[in-house]
């Protein structure tokens, strides 16, 4: 149901929750009185590293692989990820009973590395700083015929990501929520442009933030110029799982259009919001699904007598680093 342009609209993401029915869990909208007073207003948080895989990025690799499964029947499929892509499509293809191969750079966490064979796929691993992911995966997707799933520019999986802000607006409605902005961690952009599809449909006004790591704000370069700009690969940092240079061609053209705003945190901040999301929720997330957390904590928007959401995207942290963020003092 795509419009003229090929983007995915509202009722696709309702489509992509019907398809996730029963296979993904409705993740929880957490508060805490802590933080609550913390910010002088109210902070809802969605739990998405309580999702299958410990990230959102699950619902996007389901709603895709069956599409594929429903157009052109079983077929082998094929997806380049730093990790949490990985393990969605992993688990999603091994669900759908088709195999997968996953090309993942060789510095990716080990927990992602890990679990994305425990779930049954082949992973191959590649240099992230000498050779192109992208160019890999269409090979292997041309001499196997298998399907490319890619990790946030494709509509299904757009779509599917959306349904983690469809079960936002539902939860916070329930919860006698008002919600003055929401703010979404930020790669690529497939979270961003789901969940504000799903969220635009009922909150038109509502202002949205894709937050982003300091160094790989290629997002928030581009809102701000009003056409897609890149970043420098290779910048330090901790958060993994948003390391994309330049936003999708799909999930850019969304988020201008439905005004999504850019923020940007430092790794410090990520690694604060992480241990306060432990201290006050028990909680685990890892430094690129903290962002969004961090962006609010660390007084990136005004917070005081306002209700605010943050989509928490992953939980999948080495312990290392884990320990890192708990050693850290507070924002």
């Amino acid at each position: 149901m795509c419009n003229q342009e090929g983007l995915p609209v509202f009722s696709d993401v309702l489509d992509a929750s019907k398809r996730l029915n029963g296979v993904a869990r409705k993740t929880p909208l957490l508060e805490s009185d802590l933080l609550n007073q913390r910010i002088g207003g109210r902070l809802l948080i969605k739990a998405e590293p309580l999702q299958r895989t410990g990230s959102f990025k699950f619902r996007g690799a389901y709603n895709a692989i069956s599409r594929v499964i429903e157009r052109d029947g079983k077929r082998p499929v094929v997806a380049f990820s730093s990790g949490n892509h990985a393990q969605g499509v992993a688990l999603a293809a091994k669900l759908l009973g088709v195999p997968a191969t996953i090309v993942m750079p060789s510095d990716a966490p080990a927990i992602k590395r890990n679990n994305t064979a425990a779930y049954g796929a082949d992973v191959r691993l590649m240099d992230r700083y000498g050779e192109s992911r992208e160019e890999i995966g269409a090979d292997i997707a041309k001499t196997t015929g298998a399907a490319l799933i890619k990790p946030y520019d494709d509509p299904n999986i757009i779509a599917g990501q959306g349904t983690a802000g469809l079960e936002l607006a539902e939860q916070a409605q329930m919860m006698g929520a008002s919600l003055d902005a929401v703010l979404i961690c930020c790669g690529g952009g497939g979270l961003t442009a789901g969940s504000t599809l799903a969220l635009r449909e009922s909150h038109r006004e509502l202002p949205i933030y894709a937050v982003e790591p300091e160094g790989y704000d290629d997002t928030k370069q581009s809102l701000d110029a009003g056409e897609r700009r890149s970043v420098t690969i290779g910048v330090p940092t901790l958060c993994d799982a948003l390391l994309a240079p330049t936003p999708g061609v799909l999930t850019f053209a969304i988020n201008k259009t439905l005004n999504v705003q850019g923020l940007v945190v430092t790794d410090k901040e990520a690694l604060a919001a992480m241990a306060i999301a432990f201290e006050t929720l028990k909680l685990v997330l890892e430094p690129g699904g903290a962002v969004s957390l961090a962006a609010v904590l660390s007084g990136r928007v005004e917070t005081k007598g306002r209700t605010l959401a943050v989509i928490a995207s992953g939980g999948n942290v080495d312990p290392a680093v884990f320990e890192k963020a708990l050693a850290q003092t507070a924002i």
